[in-house]
């Protein structure tokens, strides 16, 4: 293949390819990359038409972007992650968002058992059934139980 050919798929000699080629091999739009280079999450080079060249660093930049984001990450918090070099900040910032999914968990696993639960009940209205009951008065927070209309 000639060089003109390989840059033309999106190949180039130098190892850099174009946005839609980049875009192609993530399974993304083209508008979504131009989105995270405006938020400073992607700084590709530019060609001398002023077009955009994605090296190796970029590709591997936008799979920790997609991971980051599979793991529950806003587009802010990876622009921190990325961006300070300081390893205690990075913790910190890890730490926090470790702090926000356990919770997330923790809140989706009630709410599976309590689906669970109304799946399970021999109640034809699983309000009337006496754990769903305990477990909407503990969220409330009060001493004094739920009662839902029959």
């Amino acid at each position: 293949m000639k060089s003109s050919e390989q840059r033309a798929s999106g190949g180039g000699e130098c190892g850099s390819m174009g946005i839609g080629a980049l875009a192609e091999r993530f399974g993304l739009a083209t508008h979504v990359l131009r989105h995270w280079e405006s938020m400073g999450l992607l700084t590709p080079a530019r060609d001398a038409a002023g077009r955009r060249r994605y090296s190796i660093t970029d590709l591997t930049r936008v799979a920790v972007i997609l991971r980051a984001k599979d793991a529950g990450l806003s587009l802010d918090v990876i622009r921190s992650l990325t961006a300070t070099a300081d390893a205690v900040k990075r913790r910190d910032i890890l730490s926090a968002e470790a702090n926000a999914l356990r919770s997330r968990i923790a809140a989706a696993h009630a709410s599976l058992d309590l689906i669970e639960c109304a799946l399970g009940c021999d109640h034809g209205d699983f309000t009337q059934c006496a754990h769903f009951q305990q477990v909407e008065t503990d969220r409330i927070g009060t001493d004094t139980a739920v009662h839902f209309p029959d």
